[in-house]
């Protein structure tokens, strides 16, 4: 084995999911292309490599690596460079030259025992101190666990997500119980946890080892959308994963239901085993949705015929009879849910509820599951809604001041009116009941036949199912004119019907892709050239959105983001913290409510500034500041937010998103590639979902066997959840 030391000169490829990269480095004699897995590494960094040279048939001579450590620089040329190569957070060019200037060979004692002495230059301040020792030392931290891991078969990025969980902490814990690592780590899987186990000398039939393997498996399950694992499937997939007799899984089962780390319930005809969490939410669920419904309400000192006709008059409009009941259900029941498609009301059903509620003197605060949904009710009925995480958490509005809260931390209001409600999932809706009060009314509106909620549960189903509300189902398409044949298509789909394509003057077109290459290529032919020639008030990167049923794959979001940043993008810069560039179309992917943001423009009034941004909502790079380490996004069209360099996860490309991530948003023109995929994400909720996202347009691009197939499949993956059960139950009881 070889070896060479030099200094990176530029990285040529570098894969963020694996480590794997291609860079060049120079040594004393030459310039060599170097290949192997780097994690955290950055240009201007000194490193030793451990491997052998090789010849590629197409790229000539290449150095392997096997090993590799960093080389801390000795020369203060040196160590500028190194400090200004990106490689610790808060540093830049200019900033290294000032510490290198000051603190000469002393820097890198300073920055790990003498951290406060960095506030003696001007411009670094105590935050910008934190990050910079955090990012040195979370560095150093995480290179010694790869050393310790790597043998074991983990992966770069699996180390760093260890990190994230046990910091300094990592080896110690996982010498202790690698089986820790499946149960609080994300995305490790039991099969690594377990490797690394024999290696340590842990037996197969160790209980410690089936009790953890049985808890993974159910956690592992419930991620598709139920809230228990059936137990004598459990039984099956424990013996296959585990090796070991089937006597042996249960009666570690029963000895982790006895000691309260998981529990066993009849559910229907069935046992099922629960995680606890999941359990105590649907039983809470229960108890708080029936006491709201079973309440007596104080009856409303309205006439409803009439004012239901002055809202039809001064709207100029005239509701069909199903909808009229849905308005006098929420006047007359505790709970009620809307459901129904595109074009059937639900919004103008909702602006007359309150129109009557706000006219009794009711207070009324609406919400939905992501901050886009509660965007779209704001605009469409004039009035504040808010995210239901924002809701809940925050006793007082940034805007107004005004208290949402009474003493019993539940909020403050007479009716509660949710909107997108097929996305709530079981450990939200326990969250949201909680913070309603006796004798609240509450409205769920939604569309059930979407897709389901991401998190476990069938909430909207089972609250539907269990007929213990009041229901209205609207069926009528009142929405006409020139989102028709959208509406109309989406409605065919949703009855298992093709929809009608290519009509003369439609906003629905059908185009035909060869392959996925081929479609690939005219699903970015349409976004740059022949669609913005169609309608030139359509901007490319604001008003088109693809959406995709899957991540991976030619025609996955991953890599449609990667040639649509390219093709809408294409004047790159490279940055030694980020592969964002000016121009970018990105999307926020977790609810930050701390993260302050600015307005550009403010309207008289309103404040200049506020905080929170929530998963799903979309924005624009405007600026990156190398030196700061920072990324500017403009979000709403008003709000500009400074990306820190560690916030950046939360970010990502949003040329294209998935069907899923959509959910809650509109869009004017949307493009949706069709092709042949795994069958559980070929399905009808699947691609209705994606269509009822379109405006203005819908495209959709690919394979006409691929939108059959989808339209035909009802299979999705099967959620076992007891909501309805227990629900059924105690009404049963009741009756008795």
């Amino acid at each position: 084995m070889e070896i060479i030391e030099g200094v990176v000169r530029d990285i040529i490829f570098q894969n963020e999911e694996n480590a794997f990269c291609i860079m060049r480095i120079e040594d004393d004699e030459d310039v060599h292309i170097a290949l192997g897995t780097f994690p955290f590494i950055a240009v201007g960094q000194t490193l030793r490599l451990h491997g052998d040279w090789t010849t590629h048939a197409s790229f000539g001579k290449q150095f392997k690596c096997v090993n590799y450590e960093e080389v801390m620089p000795d020369s203060l040329k040196g160590i500028e460079k190194y400090l200004a190569s990106g490689s610790i957070s808060g540093i830049g060019p200019i900033t290294a030259k000032k510490l290198v200037d000051k603190f000469g060979h002393d820097i890198f004692d300073i920055i790990e025992n003498q951290t406060e002495r960095l506030m003696e230059l001007e411009g670094i301040g105590e935050k910008k101190v934190r990050l910079i020792y955090d990012s040195y030392i979370k560095g150093r931290e995480v290179k010694n666990i790869m050393v310790f891991l790597q043998s074991y078969g983990v992966t770069p990025k699996q180390a760093l997500k260890i990190y994230r969980v046990f910091g300094s902490d990592s080896v110690r814990r996982v010498r202790e119980n690698p089986y820790v690592l499946s149960e609080e780590v994300p995305s490790i899987g039991f099969k690594t946890a377990d490797s690394i186990a024999r290696n340590l000398g842990i037996e197969a039939d160790s209980p410690f080892r089936i009790q953890s393997g049985i808890k993974h498996l159910i956690q592992e399950f419930c991620t598709q959308g139920s809230t228990y694992m059936p137990k004598d499937l459990l039984v099956e997939r424990a013996g296959m994963t585990l090796e070991v007799p089937e006597e042996l899984i249960i009666a570690n089962l029963t000895h982790s239901v006895m000691a309260g780390k998981l529990a066993l319930e009849k559910v229907g005809d069935r046992e099922g085993v629960f995680s606890l969490p999941y359990l105590y939410a649907e039983v809470a669920v229960t108890k708080m949705i029936l006491s709201l419904a079973l309440d007596e309400l104080e009856p409303l000192k309205v006439d409803v015929e009439s004012d239901i006709r002055e809202f039809e008059e001064k709207n100029q409009i005239q509701f069909h009879e199903k909808q009229i009941e849905a308005i006098k259900g929420a006047v007359n029941h505790g709970i009620e849910i809307i459901t129904g498609g595109p074009g059937t009301g639900k919004t103008t059903i909702i602006k007359c509820i309150l129109h009557i509620f706000e006219k009794s003197g009711m207070k009324v605060l609406m919400g939905a599951p992501t901050g886009r949904a509660a965007k779209r009710m704001s605009e469409a009925t004039l009035r504040e809604a808010k995210t239901i995480h924002r809701l809940l958490d925050l006793g007082v509005s940034s805007e107004d001041e005004e208290v949402l809260f009474d003493e019993d931390n539940t909020l403050s209001c007479d009716a509660v009116i949710i909107d997108e409600a097929s996305m709530i999932d079981i450990m939200l809706m326990n969250n949201l009941l909680k913070g309603i009060k006796p004798k609240t009314r509450l409205i769920l509106v939604g569309d059930a036949d979407q897709l389901p909620s991401v998190g476990a549960g069938r909430v909207l189903e089972d609250l539907i199912d269990c007929t213990a509300f009041k229901v209205v189902k609207l069926d009528y398409i009142y929405r006409q004119g020139k989102e028709s044949n959208i509406t109309l298509n989406a409605h065919r789909i949703n009855t298992g019907q093709m929809p009608t394509l290519n009509a003369k003057d439609s906003d629905f077109f059908f185009i035909t892709g060869m392959d996925n290459q081929d479609t690939l290529e005219k699903t970015v032919d349409l976004i740059t050239n022949r669609l913005p020639k169609f309608h030139e008030k359509w901007d490319r990167i604001k008003d088109f959105q693809v959406l995709s049923p899957m991540r991976k794959g030619d025609l996955g979001v991953n890599n449609l983001n990667e040639v649509l940043q390219k093709a809408l993008n294409p004047k790159r810069k490279k940055y030694g913290f980020t592969d964002f560039q000016v121009g970018d179309k990105v999307m926020q992917t977790k609810n930050n409510y701390m993260i302050k943001w600015k307005k550009i423009q403010r309207i008289h009034g309103e404040p200049p500034e506020g905080q929170g941004i929530y998963n799903g909502d979309i924005g624009y790079v405007t600026a990156i500041n190398e030196e700061e380490q920072q990324v500017s996004v403009l979000f709403d069209e008003d709000k500009i937010v400074d990306f820190e360099s560690q916030d950046l996860d939360d970010l990502e490309l949003a040329y294209a998103v998935t069907i899923h991530k959509s959910q809650g948003s509109e869009f004017k023109v949307v493009l949706i590639p069709l092709f042949m995929g795994p069958p559980l994400l070929m399905s009808r909720n699947l691609i209705y979902t994606g269509v009822t996202r379109a405006k203005e347009l819908l495209v959709l691009v690919g394979s006409k066997k691929a939108l059959a197939y989808m339209i035909q499949n009802t299979r999705t993956y099967e959620r076992y959840t007891s909501l309805k059960y227990r629900i059924m139950n105690i009404l049963d009881n009741l009756i008795t």
